[in-house]
């Protein structure tokens, strides 16, 4: 069990949380949410004593193992994938390390045969003769050879070393995992198996995600972070997220009848305070007012853009057309004779184990690359505004600011306009005067929404929108879309995004 007793953390003048209060128990899975800055991936780093300048207390129950997934994707670069893993269980990792350290020695000693002893008894109780099997076990849930196991991290790709330091962290069984966006960059097939691993998994599980269907599927307990405080709420995210709303509009409701009756009794109190037939009533009313009050409703640190998308022109029937559409890149074939005809109103979602067979398509649909073979013809109606996956070509003059950047791509040049734009994306006041060299990638991509909006086409070409983006961004970018009046072809790996958004869906 963790046991967080008044916790407080300030960082100079600002206040993350405070007097937080809060229990973890074993066979639950709490999802930790929260706006940017809301100290998420910080409250993870003060359960795992990663952070100390704070107030307050937090209390582990002895003996049990913490497991952190770690972030440095090439920390263990000089590892071998097997030692890497093992890593996650640190004390058998030492034994294995030590044990094998004294086999090698040439010079072998009776004190090294007794230390030897003591290693392989304690290499036992730790399970380290089943190491090996576990670790190609979790390799092989999340989608890698077991053959792997032997080579060498700095060998592997970024995704490869992704799912190695996410085996890492469930090695071993430990007590309790600590993950932050365990799902990012992990395929389809990877994060159902550790959807499953989740729910049989006996201990304590604490997780930072921006993947609603995978709050949804695994959590047992929704831990939100805002308005300086911490507060644990019992079910999933989309439990949470309805009795949220659900609060919110009670708490409105119930503002707006105090508003009115206090407005009823004012009224009366004016109109008849001086009426010697009516004083007593007054009185009565003019107590009664002094004790209602409209509760304030605290301002969340939650803020969502708003996203819309406007088309110029409505689309006719003929929207694209696609036949036998080949391409290879770098010796690959991404594309292999795809055909298929877009309808007026279609929103399509294409789904790939090669992401690059995705980005191929939409860049030559968006004309950045040719083809190899085959063609595609867009209807005359047809106005195209392209989201890439990389957007940093879109970045490179990095002597400008936000608002000079937007006003590159507007056709109202004027600062109001283009502040008002930047405002409902969230760049207020001095914000767009940032420097856009220095932007986060969710702020890059809310520009880049932003320029889509500019351009008010009537079919909308988004390679991998929600990466980078928080939880009030992807759902005001879902809700966007969904209510979007023209075409759509997009890639995510936002299970949710795709759900709610796709009439059709094409494997490529």
């Amino acid at each position: 069990m963790i046991t967080v007793q008044d916790l407080s953390l300030n960082f100079g003048e600002r206040t993350l949380f405070k007097d937080v209060n809060l229990k973890f128990s074993p066979g639950n899975c709490y999802g930790v949410i929260g706006a940017n800055g809301a100290g998420k991936s910080t409250f993870l780093k003060i359960l795992s004593n990663q952070i100390e300048s704070f107030k307050g207390e937090v209390f582990v129950s002895p003996n049990l193992r913490i497991s952190i997934l770690r972030q440095d994707h090439n920390i263990f670069n000089d590892f071998t994938v097997l030692d890497a893993i093992v890593f996650g269980n640190k004390k058998l990792y030492n034994v294995m390390k030590e044990k094998d350290f004294l086999y090698e020695k040439k010079d072998f000693t009776d004190e090294d045969g007794m230390r030897i002893s003591d290693l392989e008894s304690k290499f036992a109780e730790l399970g380290g003769w089943e190491a090996e099997s576990e670790a190609a076990k979790l390799l092989k849930g999340l989608g890698l050879n077991e053959n792997l196991l032997k080579t060498k991290m700095n060998t592997l790709s970024g995704p490869e070393k992704v799912k190695i330091l996410l085996s890492q962290a469930l090695f071993g069984i430990p007590d309790i995992i600590l993950m932050d966006e365990p799902t990012n960059h992990l395929d389809v097939d990877a994060i159902n198996w550790l959807e499953e691993f989740i729910i049989n998994y006996p201990g304590i599980i604490i997780v930072v995600s921006h993947d609603r269907h995978f709050l949804n599927q695994v959590c047992t307990h929704i831990v939100d972070i805002d308005y300086t405080q911490i507060k644990m709420y019992v079910g999933n995210y989309e439990f949470w997220y309805e009795s949220s709303l659900l609060m919110q509009r009670t708490k409105k409701q119930q503002n707006k009848k105090t508003e009115e009756k206090i407005k009823s009794l004012k009224k009366f109190i004016e109109r008849f305070s001086a009426n010697k037939s009516q004083s007593k009533q007054a009185t009565s009313r003019k107590r009664l007012l002094e004790k209602l009050t409209v509760e304030e409703m605290p301002a969340s640190s939650r803020r969502y853009p708003f996203i819309i998308f406007k088309m110029k022109r409505e689309l006719g029937k003929d929207i694209l057309r696609i036949k036998s559409l080949t391409k290879t890149i770098d010796g690959e074939k991404v594309l292999d004779n795809l055909n298929f005809t877009m309808s007026n109103g279609d929103k399509i979602a294409f789904l790939s184990e090669n992401e690059f067979s995705v980005t191929a398509l939409f860049e030559i649909l968006a004309l950045k690359i040719k083809p190899d073979k085959g063609s595609f013809k867009w209807g005359v109606s047809a106005s195209r505004s392209y989201f890439p996956k990389d957007n940093s070509e879109f970045f490179k003059d990095s002597n400008i600011n936000i608002l000079d950047w937007m006003r590159k791509y507007s056709k109202d040049p004027a600062e109001s306009y283009i502040r008002s734009l930047l405002g409902r994306m969230l760049f207020s006041n001095n914000e767009v005067f940032k420097s856009i060299k220095i932007l986060s990638g969710g702020e890059k991509v809310r520009c880049m929404l932003s320029r889509m909006m500019l351009y008010e086409a009537n079919v909308l070409i988004l390679d991998q929108p929600t990466n980078h983006l928080d939880l009030e961004s992807i759902t005001a970018l879902n809700k966007g879309l969904i209510n979007f009046k023209g075409n759509v072809l997009f890639s995510s790996h936002d299970r949710e995004f795709v759900k709610t958004i796709a009439t059709k869906k094409i494997k490529l």
